[in-house]
């Protein structure tokens, strides 16, 4: 036993935005998602597998071009292509970093491309059983011996 407790994931990600009904319509056409509930009428919560965004109503300042959460996929150019669609500010990187109007900074990855792993019942319940890693991501995950 250690004096320390282990970080061992994340529960959920919270974000504010400046309009909750805006922002769910935004994400929708962003991302394919299951509401996992409200909280009256400013806090919605958005599933991603076993964790979730947690949507609050209220944003008021500048955004922080620096801070952001990474958020992982199935299909990267789709992704791509909806932020283009709805004209959103794209920033450099290796998968797809983007904007939303209230200046919440995603970065986007391709789940088949990092050594992020989801258990066989979270895989099963988002229908992504037969997304293959990249040999890139299956030699990171075996250098960290997490095969």
């Amino acid at each position: 036993m250690t004096d320390r407790a282990r970080l061992i994931g994340f529960n959920h990600i919270a974000l504010e935005v400046g309009d909750l009904e805006a922002a769910l319509e935004l994400y929708g056409r962003l991302f394919s998602f299951r509401l996992r509930g409200r909280a009256g009428r400013r806090m919605a919560f958005i599933d991603a597998g076993d964790q979730f965004l947690a949507l609050s109503e209220g944003r008021t300042q500048e955004p922080d071009h620096h801070r952001h959460f990474g958020l992982v996929v199935d299909d990267l150019e789709a992704v791509r292509a909806a932020v283009k669609r709805e004209g959103l500010q794209i920033l450099g990187s290796r998968g797809l970093d983007f904007l939303d109007p209230w200046g919440n900074h995603f970065q986007v990855v391709a789940y088949q491309d990092i050594q992020f792993e989801r258990a066989p019942g979270v895989k099963r319940k988002l229908g992504i059983e037969g997304l293959e890693k990249t040999d890139a991501a299956r030699a990171e995950i075996r250098d960290r011996g997490l095969d």
